[in-house]
């Protein structure tokens, strides 16, 4: 794997694993009541959009073995960009329900021997 590859799948694993970790003892209620949470959160968000849009653009193999890599990359596009418009169950969710596939799919490309 081309080290571009790397450093962005390792960034976007260091970011969601942040957010796993930060939210592991959390509700959907106290997540939405912590504000610094919440930014931490998004923040962390971003930084996955952005690395996989730039993974992406020159590496699209790796890339196309990321389940919804644009629906990510379209979050981080809302994060950033109608940030007034954040449903803080919307979030929630995603940690939930789709940050730890994305997890395990990185970790597995990242192990894997190219």
């Amino acid at each position: 794997m081309e080290w571009r590859s790397r450093k962005q799948l390792d960034d976007v694993r260091d970011a969601a694993s942040f957010i796993v970790a930060q939210t592991r003892n959390h509700s959907a209620q106290t997540y939405a009541a912590d504000r610094l949470l919440r930014q931490a959160v998004e923040r962390n968000f971003e930084t996955i959009g952005e690395a996989l849009n730039r993974l992406r653009g020159y590496d699209s193999a790796i890339a196309s073995e990321i389940t919804d890599i644009s629906r990510i990359i379209a979050f981080r596009n809302v994060l950033i960009h109608t940030y007034h418009l954040i449903d803080d169950a919307v979030v929630w969710r995603v940690i939930v329900d789709s940050l730890p596939i994305l997890l395990r799919e990185v970790e597995g490309l990242l192990s894997a021997p190219w």
